[in-house]
């Protein structure tokens, strides 16, 4: 536990390296933030907070800059803090974001709007993780006759999402053969999950109806399942953070661009973030991803009864995170309320 004074100065340290990006020597941090000590008192904390591992020195002459242990301890100041802002007014960002949103109701529309409007205003990479299709209602199934052997599956979901399907036949297929299948697999699957239609699909085929094409529907609507995680993560804003100063270097952005290209890898880095609960913030080496250990992630889940995703932004070390926090809490809400 840091002194209330050492704290002050670790504090006003971070938020100083956030500001320019450089090293901070003590004479700046007493002009600069007005701390109620004198310079030789401010390097004496400094040595001491060096010592303990919040900062080190590029270089002798240089000033300090705070390590991944420092911005922990400033982080987990913020979201202290921020626990006790839950039910405060919305702020000028959070309007913005409320604002950017406000009139997507498709699903990919508000996740698209949401992801850019997060990457907008942290100026990060914004990342969202969809809602799993398998929670999603059913709403409607069609099957389109194209030709005599080959149909168009439609899955229509209630939250707006539309899924197709081609489904080639052996044997021709005539209107009169796919009306009732067609009724019976909307009657049998709307209104339920993907998951729940697991179970439908189980059951035995009705001897009225053409047994194999309607197994072959149920059997494509299952499939469906078993790939509609691959495009679960939608990202924004590379080109917010190849512009800042801590990626000069393109090749210090390469293993976070090969990260977001691999779906399973960044599936899995965002899983992580589904069993905790509230704003989690990792930084550095923090990070479970090698590809990750020179930037900071703040994500947290969104949903009502039930966590349906993950929202959050990537970026450098030296982020924003009070901003950041802000940003991704009034995405998660927003996000919650309007998929209900």
């Amino acid at each position: 536990m840091l002194s209330g004074r050492r704290h002050q100065v670790l504090k006003a340290l971070v938020q100083e390296y956030i500001s320019t990006g450089q090293p901070v020597g003590s004479k700046h941090l007493v002009d600069r933030h007005g701390l109620c000590c004198s310079s030789a008192t401010v390097r004496n904390e400094l040595a001491a907070l060096e010592e303990s591992g919040y900062v080190h020195q590029p270089h002798i002459s240089a000033g300090r800059v705070p390590t991944d242990s420092g911005y922990r301890q400033f982080v987990d100041g913020i979201l202290e803090i921020e626990s006790y802002a839950e039910d405060a007014p919305p702020s000028h960002e959070d309007d913005h974001l409320e604002r950017a949103t406000k009139c997507s109701v498709p699903v990919e529309e508000l996740i698209a709007s949401t992801s850019t409007a997060l990457a907008n205003l942290t100026h990060y990479v914004a990342v969202v993780l969809a809602p799993p299709i398998q929670v999603s209602r059913i709403h409607k199934v069609d099957v389109v006759l194209m030709n005599a052997r080959r149909l168009l599956l439609l899955l229509i979901f209630e939250s707006g999402k539309v899924v197709s399907r081609h489904i080639i036949t052996s044997e021709d297929v005539s209107p009169a053969d796919l009306s009732g299948v067609q009724q019976w697999a909307s009657d049998s699957l709307a209104g339920n999950t993907l998951d729940e239609a697991r179970a439908t699909i189980r059951l035995a085929v009705p001897e009225s109806l053409d047994g194999g094409l309607t197994r072959r529907i149920f059997e494509e609507v299952l499939a469906i399942v078993e790939e509609s995680d691959r495009d679960r993560v939608h990202h924004v804003g590379i080109g917010e953070l190849a512009s800042l100063p801590d990626f000069a270097e393109s090749a210090r952005l390469r293993p976070l661009l090969g990260l977001l290209e691999d779906g399973i890898a960044m599936l899995d880095t965002l899983a992580e973030v589904m069993s905790d609960r509230g704003i989690v913030v990792r930084i550095g080496h923090e990070n479970t991803r090698r590809e990750l250990d020179v930037m900071s992630m703040v994500m947290t889940t969104y949903g009502a009864s039930r966590v349906d995703g993950v929202v959050g932004v990537i970026g450098p070390k030296r982020m924003d995170y009070q901003r950041s926090i802000s940003a991704v809490r009034v995405a998660a809400n927003d996000l919650t309320n309007k998929l209900g």
